[in-house]
């Protein structure tokens, strides 16, 4: 590695530099508009060449190299607007850290990439479980994850200007987007920021049907190595978290899944 990507010569990859750029330096307004990435890795080299990669591509970042380390510096102001995860960390494991981050109002919903070496199934249900966004397996292609990176921020764009409309309420079931949080029958059902999208997704939209391809769109973003399986896979645990609830959420064979349009019906 040359001394041009040394921490010292990248203090955003240290965690020196403002997300607008170095302490005290004038910049101009347009950087306040520039994605502020944390890339949380023990491996320095590692995440010294990924921060240098993204700040190439127009971002700033902001660098952890361990678990509680990460869970300051995602919290600290201005909170970032995603988060790269090495799920193997000196003191906490990145699903650890990941659970801690959910607990958060601030970082609640920010977008959280894990990176790591262990590429398995179970690995990766655990990570969209806890509320992972993406899963990424070392090593990786930086283009590619720039590109993933950047599809999740777009979608968590939209997510936002999507005005909220308040609680929902549907039979037994009350919804809050604002909060992120969902009852049935007065008990708080536990869902992964995951979970919830889709849950608030379907039904925002009850009554009409939406595809297994709008889902992965609109819920997950476009991503190489998500399949329609997924979908299935994350309605049958929604539906099961739902208890009886969950028979609100209507399979429609062929086509895809749709959540019930009028009250009242057989459960």
């Amino acid at each position: 590695m040359t001394s041009e990507l040394s921490l010292d010569r990248h203090p955003s990859a240290a965690g020196l530099s403002t997300p607008y750029g170095k302490v005290g330096a004038e910049q101009p307004d347009v950087m306040e508009h520039k994605p502020l990435i944390l890339i949380v890795d023990d491996e320095v080299e590692l995440a010294r060449s990924v921060a240098y990669s993204f700040e190439q591509e127009g971002f700033v970042t902001r660098h952890a190299d361990s678990g509680k380390g990460a869970v300051e510096a995602a919290l600290q102001s201005p909170v970032p607007d995603l988060i790269l995860l090495d799920l193997m960390l000196p003191d906490l494991n990145g699903t650890e850290v990941c659970r801690e981050l959910r607990r958060h109002a601030s970082t609640r919903s920010v977008p959280i990439v894990f990176l790591t070496a262990r590429d398995n199934e179970i690995d990766r249900v655990v990570a969209f479980e806890l509320g992972a966004d993406d899963y990424v397996a070392k090593p990786f292609s930086v283009r590619e994850l720039t590109l993933r990176v950047r599809a999740l921020l777009r979608r968590a764009k939209a997510t936002k200007s999507v005005p909220l409309s308040g609680e929902h309420n549907f039979e037994r079931l009350r919804v809050d987007p604002e909060a992120h949080q969902a009852w049935v029958d007065g008990t708080e059902v536990s869902l992964t920021a995951l979970e919830f999208r889709l849950l608030h997704t379907l039904l925002n939209r009850r009554g009409r049907v939406q595809t297994r391809s709008q889902l992965l769109e609109d819920v997950w973003g476009v991503h190489a190595d998500v399949t329609t399986r997924t979908v299935d896979t994350h309605v049958k645990r929604l539906r099961e978290k739902l208890g009886e609830a969950g028979a609100y959420v209507e399979t429609i064979r062929g086509v895809g899944y749709r959540f019930r349009s009028k009250n009242g019906g057989e459960r």
